[in-house]
């Protein structure tokens, strides 16, 4: 009577999960910022991948774009960096999200170093009303 033996094959998985659960973390980056709510329509899913700055409650900018790594930023690399994302990606969608505790002028320092950038219009990140409940 030949039977499986199944041993070998849980000491992998096992491997397998433990390895999972350390990268699971490492792969979600990001900033953690809390949205002001609004009734706003979504961007369409054809536009491209957005240039996205984030201000943190503290007033720190950090800049995402396309790998989704967040990198934070001053005044000047966030002038560079988004100057230069911008030259090579023409008509990409630049979006802002604010935490809604940060002070108001750090936001739209924000929105004024992007338009020096050449980023023709800036857009608002919200989150819906019914998310927050």
């Amino acid at each position: 009577m030949a039977e499986i033996n199944v041993v070998p094959y849980i000491d992998v998985m096992l491997v397998l999960l433990v390895i999972f659960m350390i990268t699971a973390p490492l792969l979600t980056q990001g900033v953690k910022v809390e949205l002001a709510e609004a009734d706003a329509k979504p961007i369409e899913d054809e536009a491209k991948r957005p240039l996205v700055v984030s201000v943190e409650v503290d007033g720190t900018w950090s800049i995402t774009y396309d790998d989704d790594r967040t990198q934070v930023v001053d005044a000047d690399g966030l002038l560079q960096k988004s100057a230069a994302i911008i030259k090579n990606n023409p008509g990409i969608p630049v979006l802002i999200k604010g935490d809604k505790n940060v002070v108001y002028d750090r936001v739209i320092q924000a929105m004024v170093v992007l338009q020096n950038a050449g980023a023709p219009s800036v857009g608002l990140i919200t989150q819906p009303p019914e998310a927050s409940r």
